[in-house]
């Protein structure tokens, strides 16, 4: 193997697998989700309450699986999760053929359930590798999502019409097969840290700082911001588009596109986001996420055909993989062995109470004040951001130029 895979290992190769399905189901979701809720949903402005409870119930579900992982390690924590997945997708097929608006919620809840244990796919990634290697893990198991990209907007339109008179419903009884998939290839995960947390001597307490110790690190501080807004931005305006592009009367077809380049922008820089991480630095990268996130709504602000939506969603893509790559890299950096559940737990339920957030107030604001609006919304977030990582691209040049005179010997 090439000396530049060679971190690539089995589990690292089945948890891309895993996450190509997963993100596969996402995107078919992302795609639909908001026009199931339109067409069932008698006030519109409910239209994208499915994905913001499939994101509440993500955030809601990201401690107790932490929990779980610690008492029961990753494989079977992951595999009790996909039966959540696989229950809410057969829920969301039945729901659409009934036309039920809240029972669609309530499938969509069960899916995002999944998610919030899903989530710890790219820490576990980190833990099979060096510590050198952690950025490149976490970016090859996120090349899963490059054929999700496809696999994910195509089922949703190939499949939609599988169920006569129940528009959608044929998509997410495929999503039920893929769910399936994802438990069988979970079942050959052999995790080597896949134990319980170490244990104090004289108490049964796990060893490790306390939690408002580790979360009030200013590296930490700036990881969890980042992931946060960073994922935060992504959902908001993704979530509108479809409404968007419906309100415009572009086809399905043109949204699936659309989405289809979205997802693969998303995925896609992982080829080289670990790799632009260790030659430039991971402020840097982070940094130029937040640009892309600006490129974005310019794009969008400059128009409204079918090019400005594709060009400022694969800028979106962009954004988000660099800076949720970032994140996650830098949240490593924060934390030991027997402290990684509590401090991942806590980063997960912020950055998706900020995006369940997000995706609620989407559907509003683009169905009460219209698309520009929406794009106007997240300036002031991703300045926050800018500020916060251009605050750390500091502290970083200032430690390695103490570092620099540490090993520099003196002269004479």
């Amino acid at each position: 193997m090439s000396p530049v895979l060679s971190f690539i290992n089995r589990n690292l190769s089945l948890l891309a697998v895993s996450v190509c399905l997963m993100m596969s189901c996402a995107s078919l979701i992302v795609a639909t989700a908001a026009l199931v809720g339109f067409a069932l949903a008698t006030d519109k402005a409910l239209s994208t309450l499915p994905m913001a409870v499939q994101y509440i119930a993500t955030m809601l579900t990201s401690i107790p699986a932490a929990y779980l992982m610690h008492k029961l390690g990753r494989k079977l924590t992951f595999m009790l999760g996909s039966l959540f997945a696989i229950t809410g997708a057969g829920l969301a097929c039945f729901a659409i053929i009934q036309q039920h608006f809240w029972l669609f919620v309530l499938a969509t809840a069960l899916v995002g359930a999944f998610q919030g244990f899903a989530n710890y796919i790219r820490y576990a990634a980190a833990e099979t590798v060096a510590i050198p290697d952690r950025s490149k893990a976490i970016s090859f198991v996120m090349l899963g999502g490059v054929a999700a990209a496809v696999i994910g907007p195509n089922l949703a339109k190939y499949s939609r019409e599988w169920v006569s008179g129940a528009e959608f419903a044929g998509s997410y009884a495929a999503a039920v097969l893929l769910y399936l998939m994802i438990l069988f290839v979970m079942a050959f995960l052999r995790l080597k840290k896949d134990i319980p947390e170490p244990v104090s001597i004289n108490e049964d307490k796990p060893l490790g700082r306390p939690l408002s110790v580790i979360v009030m690190q200013p590296r930490y501080l700036v990881a969890v911001l980042s992931g946060m807004i960073g994922y935060g931005v992504m959902s908001f305006i993704m979530t509108a588009t479809p409404l968007a592009m419906n309100q415009s009367s572009f086809l399905f077809d043109d949204t699936s596109l659309v989405i289809q380049w979205h997802v693969l922008a998303m995925f896609a820089p992982s080829f080289v986001t670990g790799t632009l991480i260790v030659r430039f630095g991971l402020s840097k990268v982070m940094l130029c996420g937040v640009f892309f996130g600006f490129a974005c709504v310019l794009i969008n602000m400059l128009g409204s055909s079918l090019w400005h939506y594709m060009l400022a969603l694969i800028c979106l893509g962009i954004s988000w993989n660099f800076l949720f790559v970032g994140s996650t890299t830098m949240i490593t950096d924060t934390y030991n062995e027997a402290e990684k559940n509590k401090a991942q737990a806590v980063n997960d339920f912020l950055m998706f109470s900020m995006v369940a957030f997000a995706s609620l107030s989407a559907g509003a604001l683009q169905n009460a004040f219209g698309w520009q609006v929406v794009n106007l919304g997240v300036l002031p977030l991703l300045t926050i951001v800018l500020i916060a990582l251009l605050s750390q691209l500091r502290k970083d040049k200032l430690l390695a130029k103490q570092n620099l005179l540490q090993e520099t010997p003196l002269a004479g």
